[in-house]
């Protein structure tokens, strides 16, 4: 009897039952939890994760910080409730993440979101209240639906890179309170709640954007304090396995900003989403989600805004754009930021 109970399921071996608890579905999971211990620490395990991933058992969802739309009967919201939506591209689902204990109502303006083994990051922004950064750090498990105040971040920066790859969130550029560009770089670690300072980048990267590609954290452009507005043209790569620094010129053309709106191509050329579709020029914000891509904004200023899903072509490039009708009225808001969380 001790043994079978010790057995993750009774009766069956460890190998098999494990073949079986990989297959739980993601809404399942905080019931399976509280089977026992046994089944918490190994659901909980990154191992876990590893192993549906590998058995092609994730999914991909785009969460969107996004301004709250009003609903029939519901109370107004504010120009600055944002809340964090979320996209399944599988079955054209949409869904609220729980709010944040800290931030019941709406998040900090231009808050920064990343993801990294099944967790979601977010952190940064300015308080809706009196404009102030805000350094509060805090971590979404789609496991157990909670949030958890992380470690804050080691200064106050705005309008910074950030990118997520294994469990751990970079975050380079920006500026500080003082409106002075940034060139410093660090990574927090999610499991160890822990940050640590990185080599810096060799450029102030100023309202710059991030990408992870493949082992690579990429800034794509920004600018110089002194050059405000004028974006540069290249990018700066960092590779997480060597903590060496690298450049790419001309890999972002056409002098916009690269916030919310740059993705990847074929070779690993950059794409402007608010150049690359007319629909969705103004407040583009694309969320790449592996072979599909979930792109949002409207044709000029003051539109009503859209959302456009693509898939990618055998040739690598994106095509067979769709115009998603039936989103609901709540998630027709503008989209600030986003990134995609695989569970």
């Amino acid at each position: 009897m001790k043994k079978e109970l010790q057995q993750l399921i009774p009766g069956l071996p460890d190998d098999i039952a494990l073949e079986c608890l990989i297959r739980i579905q993601t809404p399942d999971y905080l019931a399976a939890t509280g089977v026992c211990s046994r089944w918490r620490g190994l659901l909980k395990s990154s191992e876990f994760s590893h192993l549906r991933k590998q058995n092609g058992l994730t999914r991909l969802y785009a969460c969107l910080v996004q301004g709250k739309s009003e609903t029939p009967g519901s109370k107004p919201a504010g120009p600055t409730d944002f809340g964090i939506s979320m996209f399944d591209s599988v079955t054209r689902s949409w869904d609220r993440v729980d709010s944040s204990p800290v931030y019941p109502t709406r998040l900090p303006l231009f808050c920064q979101v990343a993801s990294s083994e099944g967790k979601l990051v977010l952190m940064g922004g300015w308080d809706s209240e009196n404009y102030e950064p805000v350094t509060r750090v805090f971590v979404y498990d789609f496991l157990t639906r909670r949030w958890k105040q992380g470690k804050d971040m080691p200064s106050k920066r705005s309008f910074f890179a950030i990118g997520g790859l294994n469990g751990r969130i970079y975050v380079a550029g920006g500026h500080d309170s003082d409106k002075n560009g940034l060139n410093s770089v660090c990574v927090y670690d999610i499991l160890e709640d822990e940050w640590t300072e990185l080599t810096p980048m060799n450029q102030v990267r100023d309202e710059c954007q991030g990408l992870i590609i493949g082992s690579e954290f990429w800034v794509i452009s920004g600018y110089a304090t002194e050059n405000q507005g004028e974006f540069k043209p290249s990018a700066e790569i960092y590779d997480v396995n060597s903590d060496v620094w690298g450049r790419v010129e001309d890999a972002w053309l056409g002098g916009g900003s690269p916030r919310s709106c740059a993705g990847v191509g074929k070779n690993r050329d950059l794409i402007n989403w608010g150049e690359s579709i007319s629909d969705v020029r103004f407040g583009t914000c694309a969320v790449e989600l592996g072979d599909r891509v979930l792109v949002s904004g409207a044709v000029r200023e003051g539109a009503t805004r859209g959302f456009l899903l693509g898939k990618m072509q055998k040739n690598g490039k994106y095509g067979e754009f769709e115009k998603l009708v039936d989103v609901p009225d709540e998630f027709s808001g503008l989209v600030q930021s986003g990134c995609y969380v695989e569970v």
